[in-house]
This record gives structure tokens, C-alpha cells and sequence, in this order.
């Protein structure tokens, strides 16, 4: 698994976290939409149609959709935000 890292997502609106392995070859904004088609799989009501975007939740600093992962300071064990 060398291309892959395991992050902590946290997602307000549904009040959970969940470890996942990301690829850090993939585009944020491909990352993005992975996500939240997993989470409407688990059986959430997730609205997909907002402008959802990633954010560092010790630094703030939202990520932008076309960079990819390794092009980010995003490693093992980040806490990331998805909102």
C-alpha cells in the first residue's frame, strides 16, 4: 500500500469520523467525489450537489480540487474535514 496513506475523516454534517486509505496519486477533487459516493452507499442522506470541499482541521487550510494528494501537505494520520 506505498500509495496509499490512511487519513481521519470527519464529517460534521453526519456527526461521524471514519479512517480511510486515500491514493496520493488521485486529484483532491476525484478524492472528493469517492467520498461522498461511499458515504450515500453506507446509507447516509449526503447532498452531493454543494460545493463540498476538503480542509486541514488543525490548520484550516482548504485544499484545492486540483491538486493531487502527494502535491499536498496530507500524509498518515491527518485529520481531515469534509464540508
Amino acid at each position: 500500500m506505498n500509495n496509499k496513506i490512511i487519513v481521519k475523516l470527519i464529517i460534521p454534517e453526519l456527526e461521524t469520523e471514519y479512517d480511510v486509505y486515500i491514493p496520493i496519486t488521485k486529484k483532491i477533487g476525484n478524492v472528493i467525489k469517492l467520498l461522498i459516493k461511499s458515504i450515500i452507499e453506507m446509507g447516509y442522506e449526503y447532498d452531493d450537489n454543494t460545493k463540498i470541499a476538503l480542509y486541514n482541521r488543525k490548520t484550516g487550510e482548504k485544499y484545492e480540487p486540483n491538486k493531487t494528494i502527494i502535491e499536498t501537505n496530507i500524509r498518515n494520520g491527518t485529520e481531515l474535514v469534509l464540508l
